[in-house]
């Protein structure tokens, strides 16, 4: 029993003050078939689901070291036109073991904030913006659109960029999603590849921005699917497949597999017609 409740103390400790260890149980809600992208190994490295008033609107695997999140994970269904906040909330879990569940503003007393998450002044004066990965201009409702604006969904973001062709490639997926995947539940994944730039002497730069979404029919399976990548910069973002972006983030990450959506989502291979 002695031993059992020491294995127990010490996987509450390396787990860190995230919400959750286990994204399928929490918020798998938000995956394609409950199967989130590939996560790293390491204790800075944690699954949080985004919550607002106890309500969870979409998942976040954040970086506690480079203080950015590396992708979040959210559903789309059409356009809300949803306004925007003026403020940014944090995590406390991050930060205090006995912080709450929900993102909160700074101006709440949070034991030990800014160790492992960016704040808002490492923004200021940064010459970077706070580029949102699940967008507002994607979200469900206006309180998702609220739950937008937390600084563990945000990283440096070339001004440029993030109010250009970043910009335009949001909307004009968001317009092409209403119009073609209507008879499917709309997936999308958003991320970053860290940098060699800091902000603050904290915060890590990304040096691109990249975003994936999978059409998903009645069977399970991807009927339609894109990714696009782009250098953090005023520049088109490429429009690729999802192969093609998970080979190419596989390069950036240096690891040997990423996956954006579960190997199953993807529809089976068309027959080649036999020539006679």
């Amino acid at each position: 029993m002695l031993l059992l409740l020491h294995v127990l103390m010490l996987s509450l400790l390396s787990s860190g003050s995230a919400r959750v260890q286990d994204f399928e149980g929490e918020c798998g809600q938000f995956f394609a078939n409950k199967k989130p992208p590939t996560r790293f190994a390491g204790a800075q490295y944690k699954q949080i689901c985004q919550m607002q008033n106890y309500v969870y609107y979409y998942a976040t695997f954040y970086d506690t070291d480079k203080r950015i999140p590396l992708y979040s994970a959210y559903k789309f269904k059409e356009i809300k036109n949803c306004t925007r906040l003026n403020n940014w909330y944090i995590e406390p879990q991050l930060d205090d073991d006995n912080g709450s569940p929900n993102m909160q503003f700074e101006n709440e007393k949070i034991q030990g904030l800014g160790v492992h998450q960016a704040l808002d002044e490492d923004y200021r004066n940064s010459g970077y913006d706070r580029g949102h990965l699940a967008p507002v201009f994607q979200a469900q409702s206006q309180s998702c659109a609220d739950a937008t604006f937390t600084l563990t969904n945000a990283a440096p973001q070339n001004p440029s960029f993030n109010r250009g062709q970043w910009r335009i490639l949001e909307r004009n997926i968001t317009i092409f999603l209403q119009s073609e995947c209507k008879l499917y539940t709309v997936y999308i994944v958003t991320g970053v590849v860290p940098g060699t730039k800091n902000i603050s002497d904290r915060v890590k730069v990304p040096s691109h921005f990249w975003t994936a979404f999978c059409c998903l029919d009645n069977n399970k399976k991807c009927q339609i699917s894109r990714g696009f990548i782009g250098v953090n910069e005023n520049i088109t973002p490429k429009n690729e497949t999802v192969k093609d972006l998970e080979k190419e983030l596989e390069t950036l990450y240096k690891v040997k597999s990423f996956k954006l959506f579960d190997n199953s989502t993807e529809p089976p291979a068309k027959k080649k017609k036999s020539k006679k």
